[in-house]
């Protein structure tokens, strides 16, 4: 993987259009910025209950996108990353409906994990409390076959994304066949989406099981003789990520954007400071995602201490919501129709109240932190929140979900904030430094993440209480320094 940054967005809703008109906004506005691109499913359907992420047909693209041809064309100009949808594929597979017709004569009745693969006597109150769910349902919904026999199918996120029994031959070729399909068509990176509920056990948690980080290993393997990276998509208490990082090519550094907005927040970087110290190396890092801000990542979890205690992360969550005059509580938890009750749903802009400063303050420092920088498009173009598009869907993780035409993204890229992050990515691609040793200095309101290799040196100096950031450059033969508020002045006048 390249070490520059990259750009995860929608094939549509960024461009408008799809794969190939994506294509071309990075070839031309967004020209020199993205070493890479994550695609958001671009499968069939790309509309369904889950943006995509609840494929009828995970091996076809959706015609109103393009064809394979696009994703492979579009991966002779860049890296791309696709979603490997590891543990669950949409009801309204053709799969699944040929389960519900033929029940256990079918071919596909071994692909789908049922109640009693786990718990053949029945499951306990006990046991079911056990079981790490993302939102407060049964895991288990009733499907009734045709022969009028109801049975109880596993269904981590919605009634609508049925769980793969990866454990299974019918499984097995089910992930392998995507597989192949990616590394025929320059997919070279893979985010293996919710891996770590992969793999389920009686009497445990079902989530990150040493089955589940087992099974990871193997399909990293797997992917690696094709060709290709892998990336897990793991919300969890930051001890697992470190786990994690141990088994794959890249971890995500979820307990990242909690802690730069704690960092802001209270001007005070040393939870920060103490994350970066230990964090993996071998990783993505992002501060907005198509999901929502991640809070379990940085928190307690049980009787485990967190980066942030209980009390930090109440804190935290509620100056979100009062910084997006209370937009993001509309979006967030029980108030519309989550997956994820463990996210807050906002963009990152909004969460810092608008401020131009602070905002790219935040992303210096993911620029500067340990791992591959990634923007998500909603981020590259310091977008608002979407209440229109949340009105009407009631989907909460769709504050953060725009869909743009060419206008808009003009009239973004014309910005003075999004102008002054255009160049902060140019400085991050274009600097060697980068590729060298990470040094950290400073503790509280003020500190210094430095990176060297050999002549050259990237530097970024921050005093919260004050709000100074100044970048120092230094490469054979010449040195360069600039301030954030300088450079963002510049740029509105």
């Amino acid at each position: 993987m390249k070490n520059q940054v990259q750009l995860i967005t929608y094939a549509d809703r960024l461009s408008g259009a799809g794969l190939p008109e994506l294509t071309q906004l990075l070839d031309g506005p967004l020209a020199g910025l993205f070493g890479g691109v994550h695609i958001l499913p671009f499968y069939y359907p790309i509309d369904g209950s889950d943006a995509g992420f609840d494929p009828i047909d995970h091996s076809e693209v959706d015609k109103r996108l393009g064809n394979w041809e696009s994703v492979k064309a579009l991966g002779e100009r860049f890296e791309v990353m696709a979603d490997l949808i590891v543990n669950h594929a949409s009801a309204q597979s053709p799969e699944f409906q040929n389960v519900l017709k033929h029940g256990e004569q079918s071919p596909y009745w071994a692909l789908f994990l049922k109640e009693q693969d786990i718990f053949p006597d029945g499951i306990n109150d006990e046991q079911a409390q056990a079981i790490f769910r993302p939102r407060p349902t049964s895991c288990f919904t009733p499907k009734k076959l045709q022969s009028g026999e109801m049975v109880n199918f596993w269904t981590t996120f919605t009634d609508n994304q049925v769980d793969i029994n990866v454990e299974t031959p019918q499984g097995k070729a089910y992930l392998d066949k995507i597989l192949t399909l990616f590394a025929k068509n320059n997919v070279k990176i893979i985010r293996l989406d919710a891996a770590g509920y992969a793999i389920k056990r009686a009497g445990t948690s079902c989530f990150m099981t040493p089955e589940s980080f087992d099974f990871i290993n193997q399909l990293s393997r797997q992917a690696n003789a094709l060709g290709m990276e892998t990336i897990a998509e793991i919300h969890s208490h930051y001890q697992t990520q470190i786990d994690v990082a141990s088994k794959v090519d890249r971890v995500y550094d979820f307990a990242l954007p909690p802690l730069i907005l704690h960092a802001l927040f209270s001007n005070n970087a040393d939870p920060l400071l103490c994350w970066l110290q230990q964090s993996p190396r071998n990783c993505l890092t992002v501060l907005d995602t198509h999901d929502g801000i991640g809070i379990v990542d940085a928190g307690p979890d049980g009787d485990k201490p967190g980066l942030l205690n209980a009390q930090q992360i109440d804190t935290l969550v509620e100056t979100i919501h009062s910084n997006s005059r209370g937009e993001s509580k509309q979006a967030t938890g029980a108030a519309a129709s989550n997956v994820d009750l463990y996210q807050v749903n906002c963009t990152y802009y909004d969460a810092l109240g608008r401020n131009d400063l602070d905002y790219l303050i935040a992303r210096a420092i993911q620029f500067f932190s340990p791992g591959v920088p990634q923007v998500y498009y909603g981020g590259l173009l310091a977008l608002h929140n979407d209440m229109a598009l949340l009105e009407n869907t009631n989907v909460g993780r769709d504050i953060n979900r725009s869909y743009l035409n060419e206008q808009q993204v003009e009239d973004a890229l014309s910005k003075p904030v999004v102008k002054c992050l255009c160049k902060l990515i140019e400085l991050r691609n274009h600097s060697s430094a980068f590729d060298g040793e990470f040094v950290i200095s400073g503790s509280e309101e003020a500190f210094s993440l430095q990176w060297r290799n050999q002549d050259a040196r990237a530097q970024l100096q921050v005093n919260l209480t004050t709000r100074e950031a100044h970048i120092t450059l230094q490469e054979p033969g010449q040195i360069k320094y600039f301030s954030l508020s300088d450079l963002l002045h510049n740029l509105k006048n």
